[in-house]
C-alpha cells in the first residue's frame, strides 16, 4: 500500500422511489429532520427572543421539510406579502404624521421581511444541477444575497437613526396622534399572524425552521407596540418620546444588524460551528475500523455542508476492507452532522514501527 494511497469514498446521493429523491431532498437531510425538536414556545425562551436578536443567516432558516414542501414556500411568500403590506400601510401613516418611532418600526418590519429573499434565491438557485464551471452547484449564490440583505438592514438603520436624532435636536410635534397609534397596532397585528401562520404550517409539515421564524415575527410584533409609547408620550405633551422611542427600535435593528452581519462574514470565510467539528470526530471515532480522526473539514455550500476527512486505518487491511471502513465512517457522519449532504472520506494506513510516517511530507522522509 502506497503511503496516502487513499480509499475514498464520496456519497450525496439520493434514494429512487423516494418523495426526497423525487424533490430533491438528500436522504441524510430527512433522516435529521425525524430527529429534529420543534423550537419550544415557553415564556422564558420567548422573553430569551426578546433579549436576543435572532440570525438572518439563511442555513439557520432552511430545514429538509420546510424546501421540500410547497405550504412551506407558500408560507413564505405569503409573509412576505403580509409584512410588505403591513410596512407600506406604516409608511403611509409615517408621511402624514412624522413620527420616527413609527418610521423606525416600519423600517425594521421592511428589513425583516426581506429575509425571504436569500430564501428565495436559494431554493430557484440552489436547485440547479452543478456543471463543470461550478462544479459545487449554486449554493454560494445565498453568500451573495446575505451580504445584500446586510447591506440593505445597515442603511435602513443608519437613516432611522439619523432621522431619530435630527428629531432629537430640532423637535417637531408628531401629527395625527391616533393615526400613529392605530398603525402600531396594526404592525403588531400583521407580525402576530405571520407568526401564528409561520407556527401553523411549519408544525404542520414538521419543519422547525419555519416555527422558529414564526416566533422571531411574534418578537418583532412587541418591537411595534412600542410604537403606542411614542404616541402616549406625544399625547401627554412630551415631544422627545417619539423620537427616543426612535432610537430604541434603531438599537434594535443596530443589533440584529451585527447579528446578521457576523453570520455573513463567518459564512464568506467558510467557518462552521466548532460543535459541528466536534460531533463529527465522535461519530468517526465510534465507527469499527478507524483508529484515528486526521484532517477534517467542513464547509457550507448554501444551506448544506460537506465534509472531507482523512482517517486512519490498520495498514494491512485490504483495499476492499479499507473501503468499507470508508463507506461506514462516511454513514456514520451523514447522521451524525445536521444539513451534512455530502463526505469526501479518505482511509490512511496506520505507521507502524520502521515504516516512514505517510502523513509526513516526502521532504521530510528525504531528511530524516
Amino acid at each position: 500500500m502506497t503511503p496516502r494511497s487513499g480509499y475514498v469514498h464520496h456519497r450525496g446521493h439520493r434514494a429512487p422511489g423516494t418523495a426526497a429523491h423525487r424533490k430533491g431532498i438528500p436522504v441524510s437531510d430527512r433522516h435529521h429532520h425525524e430527529h429534529e425538536h420543534h423550537s419550544p414556545t415557553g415564556l422564558r425562551h420567548r422573553l430569551g427572543h426578546l433579549l436576543t436578536p435572532h440570525s438572518h443567516d439563511t442555513a439557520d432558516k432552511v430545514d429538509s421539510a420546510l424546501e421540500s414542501s410547497a405550504r412551506g414556500m407558500r408560507a413564505l411568500w405569503v409573509s412576505l406579502a403580509v409584512l410588505g403590506a403591513t410596512a407600506l400601510a406604516q409608511a403611509a401613516v409615517v408621511v402624514v404624521s412624522g413620527s420616527v418611532a413609527l418610521l423606525g418600526d416600519t423600517v425594521h418590519n421592511t428589513a425583516d421581511a426581506l429575509t425571504a429573499v436569500p430564501l428565495g434565491i436559494a431554493f430557484v438557485l440552489g436547485r440547479r444541477a452543478a456543471n463543470r464551471r461550478f462544479t459545487y452547484g449554486y449554493g454560494r449564490a445565498e453568500d451573495l444575497a446575505g451580504i445584500v440583505i446586510v447591506l440593505t438592514i445597515a442603511a435602513s438603520a443608519a437613516f432611522a437613526g439619523w432621522t431619530a436624532i435630527d428629531r432629537l435636536l430640532d423637535p417637531r410635534p408628531v401629527q395625527h396622534i391616533p393615526a400613529v397609534a392605530v398603525a402600531a397596532l396594526v404592525g403588531f397585528a400583521g407580525n402576530e399572524w405571520v407568526a401564528r401562520y409561520r407556527i401553523r404550517v411549519g408544525r404542520s409539515i414538521g419543519s422547525a425552521a419555519l416555527v422558529a421564524d414564526g416566533l422571531h415575527a411574534r418578537t418583532d410584533g412587541f418591537t411595534s407596540l412600542a410604537v403606542l409609547l411614542s404616541a402616549g408620550g406625544a399625547a401627554l405633551g412630551w415631544s422627545p418620546a417619539d423620537p427616543i422611542v426612535g432610537l430604541a427600535i434603531t438599537a434594535a435593528i443596530t443589533l440584529v444588524l451585527r447579528d446578521a452581519a457576523r453570520e455573513v462574514f463567518r459564512r464568506v470565510l467558510d467557518a462552521v460551528d466548532p460543535a459541528l467539528v466536534d460531533r463529527a470526530e465522535q461519530a468517526l471515532r465510534t465507527v469499527p475500523g478507524v483508529l484515528a480522526v486526521g484532517e477534517l473539514r467542513l464547509r457550507w455550500i448554501g444551506h448544506r455542508l460537506r465534509a472531507e476527512v482523512a482517517v486512519v486505518v490498520d495498514g494491512e487491511v485490504t483495499v476492499r476492507q479499507a473501503h468499507a471502513i470508508a463507506v461506514a465512517a462516511e454513514h456514520a457522519l451523514l447522521h451524525a452532522v445536521p444539513r451534512l449532504t455530502a463526505a469526501l472520506v479518505h482511509a490512511d494506513p496506520a505507521h507502524t514501527p520502521g515504516e516512514a510516517d505517510p502523513h509526513l511530507p516526502l521532504a521530510h522522509h528525504a531528511t530524516a
